[in-house]
């Protein structure tokens, strides 16, 4: 009895600590916008698809800038092929992953609802399977143009960061992929996450005074964090590595390094989709199980590197 009475101080006297601490918190910031940018007519355009198309134009203008400077031997014409191959790769890749691996009523829906694939309205995109789609894509449009796969795959590395960094921002706009609880002065309350909040605090008592002040419980920005790291941040490296010409391999070996790293990191705080919860000791999530194999192939492509020819600056004449 000694033992659950001294339980109970305890509990009481934390709950009381961070009864304080809240009274001297300002409001914090509540991530509740319009997802709908604008309409047209009946046609309602959301900000996470804007996010898409700012995503491909800032790759289609990038891409442009370094062929012009002779990156990768081709004309305007054969590079708008590839991003439009691209395109497509993240499209269908990122949705197919998406219905493989994280879709709610697991593999069944392939031969119960198939239909369900096609359903792009109702969300579900995977970032891991768009990169594969966009390998595929890189993979036949180099057959075809007869380039080696990784000078190719160096040459749109730089490229992807950006693009990356505006999907996260989307996800922040729509109040979703929030991360866990915290009490950091930059937390930030979801209302979307409000079955979350009330969860948590059936577990977490102490947490009460918080979610009854603020109607939500202060929360880790996970799609900032990542909007940073995967967007920023490495645009900024792979950019200025990418700046003169590097040894094949190194450029895709250090964005597969850098986004795996980050990637697992802001897993730890960011909450794993619900319909999975974590895969294995009350931490692991799908996200990270999938990253650790970009960091052991981004590692191996490194060290190729170090051997490796560097391909020459193409020349471009006014009319390519």
């Amino acid at each position: 009895m000694a033992g659950a009475s001294g339980t109970a101080t305890d509990a009481a006297q934390l709950h009381l600590v961070f009864a304080n601490r809240l009274q001297t918190m300002t409001q914090p910031f509540t991530v509740q916008f319009n997802p709908v940018a604008f309409g047209l007519g009946p046609i309602q355009v959301h900000w996470y698809g804007l996010m898409y198309l700012l995503g491909f134009l800032f790759v289609a203008v990038l891409g442009e800038y370094r062929r012009r400077r002779g990156r990768l031997p081709v004309s305007r014409d054969a590079l708008g092929d590839l991003f439009f191959y691209g395109m497509m790769g993240v499209i269908v890749g990122g949705r197919v992953w998406y219905m493989l691996f994280y879709y709610a009523g697991g593999i069944h829906w392939i031969w119960t609802e198939p239909l369900a694939l096609f359903k792009v309205w109702d969300g579900g995109m995977s970032f891991h399977g768009g990169m594969l789609g966009v390998l595929a894509a890189v993979w036949w449009w180099s057959r075809r143009h007869r380039l080696h796969f990784f000078d190719t795959v160096d040459f749109v590395a730089p490229l992807v960061p950006i693009g990356l960094g505006l999907g996260r921002l989307g996800n922040f706009i729509n109040g979703e992929l929030w991360g866990k609880p915290t009490d950091l002065a930059w937390g930030m309350i979801y209302p979307n996450a409000r079955a979350d909040d009330v969860a948590y605090v059936d577990s977490h008592p102490a947490w009460l005074p918080q979610l009854q002040q603020f109607g939500g419980l202060t929360r880790h920005p996970s799609e900032l964090y990542e909007m940073a790291l995967e967007g920023a941040a490495m645009f900024v490296v792979i950019w200025l590595v990418s700046m003169k010409p590097r040894p094949r391999y190194l450029v895709s070996g250090l964005f597969a390094l850098m986004y795996g790293c980050f990637r697992v990191a802001v897993e730890f705080v960011r909450l794993p989709d619900p319909q999975l919860g974590y895969l294995a000791f009350g931490w692991v999530t799908m996200g990270q199980l999938q990253s650790l194999p970009m960091i052991v192939i981004g590692l191996w492509l490194l060290a190729l590197s170090r051997r490796a020819p560097t391909l020459p600056l193409a020349a471009v004449t006014a009319k390519a």
